[in-house]
């Protein structure tokens, strides 16, 4: 798919197909109208008969209009003229592009300035427009013997701002989010088999070539040598080895702590010894979304060449029930000296977390935000709409709320008290890996998570097991049930914010 600026009038062009923008009046018996003036007169019937209504991601299709050098022309609901988000643009942009694919042509013509008149805004909605359509087109059908070619698609974003300096960044910018994001939909996506931590090790320092960022991945060896005894003794009961993955990017000072972002590498979780339920179990090949989603954000941070030091740190492995799996009721020991009884071998995403965690806490960092596909309690919760966020910092709970306003992602801020902390207290080691009272169990693997946190550290742990995946029912431009890549474009807002 290729996608472009053009700073040209619709009317010299000529394409199969011709995507306006209709807006719905804000007051309750007034017609829609299509933002194309001309368009707006020459669709007056269809208006009238509310065929065109300019309800939120609407999309109505006029084939063999034949309008000046346009074949087909779509028209997209934007919703009320009051109600425009660069969220909401996103979506209406998905639309389009779902509208255009149905078209089967080869190219067509976006006409953006019929989005937004107000130059002010502009930036952030040609954004939004980048990330809708480069997000709408991720297919991933690599493995099917006989499958459906996708064809290429061009798409021409026209607009009398495509000069502009900062709109033209913007664009890009949101080319970028979009295009690493989608690499992490894919690491997600692909099964156990053909994503083993080796793979995904080696698909983040293939990755990275060009970008600046230097690549550093611990075998088994160095794993044990550097005491990482959760990471070790999870990866126990599989033939395949455990990998560490570092990812540094310096794009400021020597002098200027990075900020460490952490990701859970799970690529296959069947539960351990405490075995998981066979049906949906296909499902944990995205137990690694966590890292796969941190390896699109430090990508991402590179290739924005943001002025900030940055760290992306995934332990990834398997959870399988093989001969020297965990038992439970196995004592093992973090980095960080502290013992954890495991006492439910499904609750394994915490134990990686903790070694990680606590390597970053040696870096020095300014803070600490970590992502994990970690417990499906916060699914009872949240369902797929929100990502639920912990933190007990009050000034990194207000940056993730204006990074998450920034980005369009919907996040959730949850309770993590003393109490949770509490309850994930052990009996025959300094922890439990599991609580010892009933709900709770986001914020008591949260409280797991804390323990492994220096003192001081801003931290934020952000559960995305109701995000990573199969969201597409809400967004769009998220596959129905592939990997959706949460929280890229939140965390590459909050490392702007750290800069």
């Amino acid at each position: 798919m290729a996608f472009n600026l053009l700073n040209k009038d619709i009317e010299t062009l000529s394409s199969p197909a011709l995507v306006v923008f209709s807006k719905a009046s804000s007051q309750k018996d007034k017609p829609a109208k299509v933002t194309h003036s001309e368009l707006n007169k020459t669709l007056a019937d269809a208006i009238a008969d509310k065929a065109i209504t300019g309800g939120h991601q609407e999309a109505v299709t006029f084939r063999e209009l034949n309008y000046k050098g346009f074949r087909h022309v779509i028209v997209v609901g934007l919703g009320k003229e009051n109600a425009l988000t660069h969220e909401s643009t996103r979506q209406a942009v998905a639309s389009a592009f779902e509208a255009i694919k149905a078209l089967k042509v080869k190219e067509a013509v976006l006409h953006f300035d019929g989005i937004t008149a107000n130059k002010k805004e502009a930036a952030s909605l040609a954004k939004a427009t980048a990330e809708g359509l480069i997000l709408t087109s991720y297919v991933f059908n690599e493995l099917m013997s006989a499958k459906k070619e996708e064809k290429e698609i061009d798409v021409h974003v026209v607009t009398k701002l495509a000069a502009d300096k900062a709109f033209k960044a913007a664009f890009q910018e949101g080319v970028i989010l979009a295009t690493c994001t989608n690499f992490s939909r894919r690491l997600g996506d692909l099964p156990g088999n053909l994503m083993t931590p080796t793979i995904l090790a080696d698909s983040a320092v293939e990755a990275a070539k060009g970008t600046g960022i230097k690549m550093t991945v611990w075998d088994k060896a160095r794993i044990k040598k550097e005491k990482m005894g959760g990471l070790l003794g999870v990866s126990q009961g599989s033939d395949q080895e455990p990998r560490f993955i570092i990812m540094e990017y310096k794009g400021a000072a020597a002098s200027k702590k990075p900020v460490v972002f952490v990701g859970k590498g799970l690529t296959f979780d069947c539960g351990g010894i405490s075995i998981k339920p066979s049906a949906g179990m296909e499902e944990m090949k995205y137990d690694m979304c966590g890292g796969a989603n941190v390896i699109g954000t430090v990508l991402a941070i590179a290739k924005l060449k943001l002025k900030i030091n940055v760290v992306g740190l995934i332990a990834s492995t398997e959870n399988l029930a093989g001969p020297s799996a965990t038992k439970p009721g196995d004592v093992h020991t973090a980095r960080n000296g502290k013992t954890f009884e495991v006492n439910n071998t499904d609750a394994e995403g915490r134990l990686i977390l903790a070694d990680a965690l606590s390597y970053a806490t040696e870096l020095d960092p300014q803070v600490i935000i970590d992502a994990a596909t970690l417990t499906g309690a916060m699914v009872v919760a949240l369902g797929n709409t929100h990502t639920g966020y912990f933190t007990r910092n009050g000034a990194l709970k207000t940056k993730v709320e204006k990074a998450a306003q920034a980005s369009g992602e919907w996040v959730w801020n949850m309770p993590l008290t003393d109490f949770h902390v509490k309850d994930m207290k052990g009996t025959f080691a300094d922890l439990s890996n599991i609580s010892a009272g009933k709900g709770a169990g986001s914020a008591t693997a949260a409280a797991f998570l804390e323990q492994f946190v220096g003192e001081g550290i801003p931290w934020a742990h952000f559960d995305i097991a109701g995000t990573g995946w199969a969201v597409g029912n809400r967004l769009p431009y998220c596959p129905k049930k592939g990997a959706s890549g949460a929280m890229i474009r939140t965390f590459v807002e909050i490392a702007k914010l750290h800069g």
